[in-house]
């Protein structure tokens, strides 16, 4: 009878999810997520889960395993319950990712479709092993983002915790930001959309606005050893040493002493570096999305979606701000040397990067002055939390900046470029940038700032 009883309180979870109305209510849902929940199916037209398939679907899908393309159209019927007729299903893999299987399932008849991804135990680029939960927060945080900014985010349609599957809404009138702004593209909602979209996500996460024993609850919610671990080997240590001659970095040929001088033998960067990291580590300040960089980003003319969160967890604000403006560089710096006859897009991206810096801080100032109530935080303690926050982007900006130029994980910008000596130079401008935003992140405030020093480097 117990566990009768527990089953129902479970299974009403999982049909309520989809009907709460507020974060907290969202949130705490999730956390059945904890114990053993299987899944969050899709919601049928009358608002109640269909739970109803065979015993040999149910057997299938009973235990982990990585799904091929048949299994995909199968499992789009039978378990998300999204399509009738699995004969008609054409079903492609779509990612190009290092981590996740992405999978597009669509019916050519009706024209509906819907994406399909699923994590495995093993990184798919390396073998390193991979903890399944990444893929249960990847489900909370887009359920969370989308309440907050719905134009922004994805619709989630089923989750299943057995087997670490995602069916969400299809996106692919959007396209992949970074390939769009490699060839030249300008968008020119975007600086006003990605702030948007980080303040309407970031700031309400916080305990400033948040219930403070809430927010803890969150934080124990959304730990995420193995993802946070990647990011602390990647992002704050590989890049600034050869550790006992590894190689774990991956330098240009001919840019080896140019690295070991100022990344590896450069002291007084090792400390603001290890500032930075021990804040990534310790500072648990917002939900923040923890890739947010231009592959992450989809985008058209008419706006953008935000996807790929399974790096998220309680860190610093900045670090998201900060992905987003020091990715936009190597969209600058591509252009620069494969197209300078593109002036307009040039001017275009460095309006966004500044733009970016200033329109996040504007509005984050606003959002904190209409969302916090508790009296102690007066207008000087909201001025002080949002320049410490700028200033956290910044260098995060820079570690993002020279861990994709230097590290073992490139940017197609990058990868694309033939050996040259102009590529060499723009990598070391690239480094300097890296470095002059982290060691003068204290006493920039104003975006302008940010993009003369890039523009300065690129046409000396």
């Amino acid at each position: 009878m117990r566990a009768c009883v527990r089953a129902c309180v479970r299974q009403n979870a999982i049909d309520n999810f989809h009907h709460v109305n507020t974060i907290k209510d969202k949130i705490s849902l999730c956390k059945f997520f904890r114990y053993g929940i299987r899944g969050i199916p899709r919601k049928s037209p009358g608002g109640l889960s269909e739970r109803r398939f065979g015993m040999a679907e149910e057997e299938k899908y009973k235990r982990h395993f990585l799904m091929g393309l048949d299994d995909v159209k199968d499992y789009a019927v039978s378990q998300v319950k999204y399509f009738k007729n699995p004969g008609a299903l054409k079903v492609e893999e779509i990612g190009d990712g290092n981590i996740n299987y992405v999978f597009r399932v669509k019916d050519p008849e009706s024209g509906k479709s819907l994406v399909i991804k699923q994590a495995d135990k093993l990184l798919r680029a390396s073998g390193r092993p991979l903890a399944l939960h990444r893929n249960k927060i990847e489900a909370a945080i887009l359920g969370i983002q989308r309440e907050l900014a719905p134009e922004f985010v994805p619709e989630i349609y089923h989750y299943d915790e057995t087997m670490y599957a995602l069916a969400m809404e299809d996106i692919s009138e959007y396209k992949n930001m970074r390939k769009e702004l490699m060839a030249g593209k300008i968008f020119p909602r975007f600086k006003d959309d990605i702030t948007d979209f980080m303040v309407k996500t970031l700031v309400p996460t916080t305990d400033l606005v948040l219930d403070s024993r809430k927010k803890k609850e969150y934080v124990k919610l959304f730990i995420n050893y193995d993802c946070c671990d990647i990011s602390e080997d990647l992002v704050f240590t590989k890049p600034y040493g050869d550790y006992q001659g590894r190689n774990h970095n991956i330098i240009t040929p001919g840019n080896e002493d140019f690295v070991k001088s100022r990344l590896y033998e450069n002291r007084a960067l090792h400390t603001e570096a290890a500032l930075l990291r021990n804040n990534f580590m310790n500072n648990s300040q917002a939900l923040i999305h923890g890739d947010l960089h231009s592959g992450s980003i989809f985008i058209n003319r008419e706006g953008i979606k935000v996807i790929d969160p399974e790096f998220a967890f309680y860190g610093p604000m900045g670090y998201d701000v900060g992905n987003v403006i020091g990715n936009l560089h190597f969209s600058w710096a591509y252009i620069n040397l494969e197209n300078r006859e593109n002036p307009d897009f040039q001017s275009w991206v460095s309006d966004a990067i500044s733009g970016i810096f200033d329109l996040t801080k504007k509005k984050m100032a606003q959002k904190l002055a209409e969302t916090v109530s508790f009296p102690l935080y007066t207008p000087g303690f909201q001025k002080s939390f949002f320049e410490d926050v700028m200033a956290d982007a910044l260098g995060y900006a820079g570690t993002e900046i020279i861990r994709r130029t230097v590290g073992d994980s490139k940017v197609a910008e990058l990868d694309s470029l033939e050996t040259s000596e102009r590529k060499l130079t723009l990598e070391r401008n690239l480094v300097e940038t890296g470095i002059w935003l982290i060691m003068n992140r204290q006493g920039i405030l104003e975006g302008k700032e940010i993009t003369k020093r890039f523009s300065d480097l690129l046409t000396r």
